[in-house]
């Protein structure tokens, strides 16, 4: 039985329980709801509530705070509403076109929603830390406010489901939005009744009406109104959730683009990505996803450095080769063994640049580059050689291996040769630039040990993530930050340093002597700050039951009501509005999410 299942019965057992105690009343007797039709158990307690009061004091500098978020709120209303028009724009242009995305994990219904082991780009583990640190703060932010403006909060307390996933404070919802009119009860006669029962009817209307006004001349004036929010003071009550949340990502990215990421370094771009049976490097226990660190005495910093040191060993000579896996190094003795029969040196050619020397030559990507000029290319480092050695403006020729649906002219060796003029290189401009990418996505063969080697940039990964800051005074900051889980840089998705990705990197000056540990604190870092981000934003929707739907409303019935005077016009064109923009925003997420599947099917 697989984990999934198990995970998914010990789910359903728990919901089923929930269930039983909740209908016995066992729940409500310990002061125990659920949420929703949902197994989200909410366990509130009064104890706590003093502290709140204490939090409360400085009532001036958390009402700067809370108009502050107001005004953040705002900005992130018209930013996520222009987010969502457009994705809807562009998706219905696609369907004039044409050419409907095919359905995916991109719009899906289940990654929607924030929810981690639900949403398949938030790992589970650091998804749950900052969810619920997310909640605690957006919910205790709501808390601190109502007892500044004098509204009271009836408890606080978690939300359970099996574990804890966060936190809630409870506010009189009656102070907060107003009391909500309840229609007058009124004893209704059947209309299958009797004569007697009717009789019996009119003489209960009888007495009732004699005493209501008693009832009225016995209630007591109240010592005083009972309280109830300003649309200012919800206003900020409101805006206080999404202000702590953006406040909280602001903290966690920057100590993670900050001195996190700068304790951490790469290690070594050179994993192993396969090994052949029986070779060297399988006789001698190297595995799939182990990272070479070091051969012998040289340190290996990339499948290049694993080349180039090859190129010094003879066959029958023992090298050491330093792997990690799992952050244990280990030292493995390896014979280095002569080239198999019939395997051919050379260069592949993994993609060619438009517009690029090589593309004008008449390079293709699946030709295999084995010799320029004079010069043999056995691997990888000769071509590397060759080119540093190159100059702008020369004219070299290129005999290469054709791919197997070539059909241009061939020697009597049946390759293919190609003379082709170099230009100036970008970043020397002395260098010459021929605009081939080698080797197959990043991988390099070394047949001499058996293996196959892949080398994923994480040095330039890396720089990418650092630079990520200095991005945000455009919008193109803002939006590789906002889906640097989902999208990445090339579509990857970076979802912290775990797994595989963890591998290529190691710790550095005061992160050393905490090992693994500091990606553990980048990675919590990181989901914190980026589900605090996107709650804060998503809250700022000017939809109801959102903290921005009742924002946008009040701020509507403020506008309508300079304009017209009138209380009851201005209820109802602040509530047709705000329910028109909730519907509006509703229709948008089905749309996105069913499109794709109407656009197939229409094809």
């Amino acid at each position: 039985m697989s984990g999934t299942s198990i995970a998914i019965s010990i789910f359903i057992l728990y919901w089923f329980l929930v269930s039983i105690l909740d209908r016995r009343g066992i729940l409500e007797k310990y002061n125990i709801s659920t949420f929703g039709p949902l197994p989200i158990l909410m366990i509130r307690t009064t104890k706590g509530l003093k502290l709140l009061d204490i939090l409360a004091r400085p009532k001036f500098y958390w009402r700067v705070f809370a108009n502050l978020g107001i005004w953040l709120m705002f900005v992130g209303m018209i930013a996520m509403f222009l987010v969502i028009a457009l994705s809807d724009f562009a998706l219905y242009t696609s369907f004039l076109n044409n050419n409907v995305p095919e359905p995916g994990k991109y719009n899906a219904a289940r990654n929607i929603l924030l929810i981690p082991g639900l949403n398949e780009f938030i790992p589970f583990t650091w998804g749950v830390i900052a969810l619920i640190v997310t909640l605690v703060v957006h919910e205790f932010s709501h808390a601190i406010l109502c007892r500044v403006e004098g509204i009271r909060v009836k408890s606080m307390g978690i939300l359970l489901a099996l574990v804890p996933i966060g936190g809630f404070a409870e506010p009189d919802e009656e102070q907060l939005f107003g009391k909500k009119e309840k229609p007058v009860e009124e004893n209704e006669l059947p209309l299958t009744a009797s004569i007697d029962e009717i009789e019996e009817w009119e003489r209960q209307e009888e007495q009732r009406k004699r005493e209501i006004p008693l009832k009225v001349k016995e209630q007591k004036p109240a010592l005083e109104p009972e309280k109830i929010a300003t649309r200012t003071q919800r206003s900020r009550i409101l805006a206080a959730g999404v202000m702590a949340n953006f406040c909280v990502a602001f903290i966690a990215l920057l100590l993670f683009f900050g001195p996190v990421l700068g304790a951490i370094a790469p290690l070594s771009d050179a994993m192993v990505l396969s090994v052949n049976e029986s070779s060297p490097a399988d006789l001698a226990g190297i595995r799939e996803d182990m990272v070479i660190t070091r051969i012998d005495d040289t340190n290996i910093t990339n499948a290049m450095d694993v080349l180039y040191y090859l190129e010094t060993v003879e066959s029958g000579d023992i090298i050491q080769i330093h792997a990690l896996e799992d952050g244990v190094v280990s030292v493995y003795e390896i014979e280095a063994s002569e080239l198999a029969d019939g395997h051919i040196n050379g260069v592949p050619i993994g993609g060619v640049v438009e517009e690029s020397p090589a593309e004008a030559a008449g390079f293709e990507e699946g030709m295999t580059m084995i010799r320029l000029d004079d010069t043999e290319m056995q691997d990888v480092a000769d071509f590397v050689n060759f080119m540093e050695n190159s100059q702008a403006n020369q004219t070299i020729r290129a005999e290469l291996l054709p791919p197997a649906n070539y059909t241009g002219a061939l020697t009597e060796n049946g390759t293919v040769v190609l003379d082709v003029k170099l230009a100036p290189h970008s970043i020397d401009s002395e260098r010459g630039f021929l605009g081939v990418m080698y080797g197959m996505d990043g991988i390099v063969e070394c047949p001499m040990l058996g293996v196959s080697l892949w080398m994923p940039q994480s040095k330039y990964y890396l720089e990418a993530l650092k630079q990520i800051p200095s991005l945000l005074t455009g919008l193109a900051g803002w939006l590789i930050l906002f889906g640097l889980p989902i999208y990445g840089f090339a579509g990857e998705g970076f979802r912290g340093f775990s797994g595989t990705i963890a591998q290529f990197y190691q710790p550095v000056g005061w992160a050393e002597p905490l090992g693994v540990g500091i990606f553990w604190i980048a990675n919590t870092l990181l989901w914190i700050g980026w589900l605090n981000f996107y709650v804060g934003l998503f809250n700022c929707l000017p939809a109801v039951p959102l903290d921005g739907g009742h924002v946008f409303k009040d701020y509507t019935y403020s506008l309508v009501y300079r304009i017209t005077g009138k209380e009851d016009v201005s209820a109802r064109v602040s509530n047709s509005i705000s329910a028109t923009f909730s519907m509006l925003i509703l229709f948008s997420f089905i749309f996105m999410i069913i499109g794709p599947f109407i656009g197939q099917w229409l094809k």
